[in-house]
């Protein structure tokens, strides 16, 4: 294949240009299984000017990656080998977005293999779900560090560490602006499985609400997104669902 902005020579469809410096990639869909990982590549948008074939399917290529699972002691660094092989073919395409679905565990080794914007999809037919999904996207990444999003008036969360480690997973989301930790409510019904956090429907503004449940304590996080509407709001607390989710804590 060629660079799709200089029409130079690529080692794999979708590479990176490192002749000039242009991305070819804008986005890998990611369907994991615990075996197999197949990506594929879908095009940024084109140069009015860029030399190419002229072929406007925004699928580029695949990639399969695959392992063989081992069990007990063995199946950490098996996994962990993985990831990073996944890791090392999303690298090279150096995408703005990776969206994935499958395999939870796959995708919670890949997530933190890479540093890329990532993004749960679950669809029989996943490519077609991201190329529609990006055609209604205009959403502001923000750049700020987790830890810096998180502010307001009550600086105690419930669960402690746990509880931290919770809204730093819904910070780290490149559409949330700020997280806002609101009154804990110790009057709640008990529950003995531990902390557990969810985000709530969107609000006309695009704004959700993350609950924290520890026990019998509640506490409602108001998260600020960069969601104009309702509609895209509801795509963002899909995102962090499956992300809280990813990291055990629903």
């Amino acid at each position: 294949m060629e660079c799709r902005h200089c029409a130079s020579p690529l080692d794999k469809p979708g590479d990176f240009c490192l002749v000039c410096r242009e991305a070819n990639t804008e986005a890998i869909v990611l369907e994991a299984g615990r075996d197999r990982a197949t990506l594929t590549m879908l095009a940024a948008e084109r140069d009015d000017d860029a030399h190419g074939s002229g072929d406007d399917d925004p699928v580029l290529g695949k990639t399969v990656v695959t392992t063989t699972p081992e069990d007990g002691e063995n199946e950490v660094v098996e996994l962990r080998n993985f990831a990073g092989l996944i890791g090392d073919e999303i690298r090279r395409k150096r995408p703005e977005e990776v969206y994935a679905g499958g395999k939870r565990a796959v995708i919670r080794a890949v997530r933190e293999d890479i540093h890329h914007p990532f993004y749960r999809v679950d669809d029989d037919e996943p490519v077609q779900a991201v190329l529609d999904r990006r055609g209604n996207r205009a959403l502001d990444v923000v750049e700020t560090p987790p830890a810096e999003k998180i502010g307001g008036s009550h600086s105690t969360l419930i669960g402690g560490r746990t509880g931290m480690r919770a809204i730093q997973t819904v910070a780290g989301h490149p559409h949330v602006k700020k997280v806002i930790p609101g009154p804990i409510d110790a009057g709640g019904k008990g529950s003995q499985s531990g902390m557990r956090a969810k985000v709530t429907r969107a609000d006309d503004g695009g704004n959700v609400r993350m609950l924290l449940r520890d026990g019998s304590s509640v506490q409602e996080n108001r998260v600020v997104t960069t969601a104009p509407d309702r509609e895209m709001g509801e795509r963002i607390r899909e995102d962090l669902n499956d992300v809280l989710a990813d990291a055990e804590f629903q």
